[in-house]
């Protein structure tokens, strides 16, 4: 994949009072990371659309956007007026985050009917056609097997033209469909047992990272597009520490996986900031990833590798 310079992001989803979100907010923004995003789900963490709103109001340059929201809890209609009003009243600062959803919790508890994998993803890229539509400012109309919009004018206009998007998967489908119309590919481990289990752990290995990548490379290529396209990992674990082998004993013990695995993983990252920065170097050569994004409590503990990559 080509080399682009490194940026990083941050998922967060918790915060007891406003003060603390906005100090974690202004944090991010200060420790040099682009981007503050957020997951999408009904468990114990606050609503993406409102929470990075008030993200963006307390931050002068941090990007703002979901990772990702579920395109199964908002009619595309209405994600698509509430990214543009965030984006107008960030003075363009939205990072549109879009996935088929997968927490099979999420459906049961609410109700919403839970398809299978391949309906929820041509529903999410239907979607995708809609809110693009939406954000040119025309009228427009879309007849498909989920959604028809009739004669629609969408208000208002987001600031940026067009928005920058995220797509990120873990199969096929989803890693080609990606690699043809986003502009960042988020390369995910498998989530079709719509929950965190063995088959995820067995996805996120060097392995079958390759085998991920190579789906976006060999369709970037023939769409004409590899240039166009940025990579995009979560880093689900990281430990910045001085003593990496307890740390990697305590995974291997939780996951049930071997730590060579755990350690050659672009989805783990452990050590001290010297070594994360050379395991970073070493990935972004491997599979082109050059937008890593670390969660909420590795915000201060990361910033180090932060200042060493950002820009480079």
């Amino acid at each position: 994949m080509p080399i682009r310079p490194f940026r990083f992001g941050v998922q967060a989803h918790r915060a007891a009072t406003r003060s603390e979100w906005v100090g974690l907010a202004r944090r991010v923004e200060g420790n040099g990371y682009s981007t503050l995003g957020m997951p999408d789900h009904f468990d114990d963490q606050l609503a993406p659309v409102p929470a990075l709103q008030c993200a963006a109001d307390a931050t002068s340059t941090l990007r703002l956007g979901a990772l990702v929201y579920d395109n199964d809890y908002k009619h595309p209609v209405v994600l698509a007026k509430e990214l543009a009003t965030m984006d107008v009243l960030s003075d363009g600062r939205v990072q549109v985050g879009l996935g088929a959803g997968w927490t099979t919790t999420d459906y049961q508890r609410s109700g919403i009917r839970f398809d299978p994998p391949g309906v929820r993803i041509s529903r999410m890229i239907e979607a995708v056609s809609i809110i693009r539509s939406a954000h040119r400012g025309e009228a427009f109309s879309f007849s498909g097997e989920h959604y028809t919009i009739t004669d629609y004018t969408a208000t208002p206009m987001p600031v940026q033209n067009p928005l920058p998007w995220l797509i990120g998967g873990g199969g096929p489908r989803v890693l080609r469909y990606a690699a043809t119309e986003a502009d960042i590919v988020g390369i995910n481990g498998t989530m079709t047992s719509g929950a965190v289990d063995q088959s995820t752990f067995d996805s996120m290995t060097a392995e079958s990272v390759d085998a991920k990548v190579a789906v976006v490379h060999d369709t970037a290529v023939a769409a004409g597009r590899l240039d166009a396209i940025e990579i995009n990992v979560r880093a689900f674990v990281v430990v910045v520490t001085d003593e990496p082998d307890a740390a990697m004993q305590g995974i291997a013990d939780f996951t049930g996986a071997p730590k060579e695995m755990i350690a050659q993983s672009p989805f783990v990252l452990i050590g001290p900031p010297a070594k994360l920065t050379e395991d970073l170097l070493a990935r972004r050569e491997r599979w082109g990833f050059s937008y890593v994004i670390v969660g909420q409590d590795d915000v201060d503990p990361f910033a180090p590798v932060v200042a060493n990559l950002h820009g480079t």
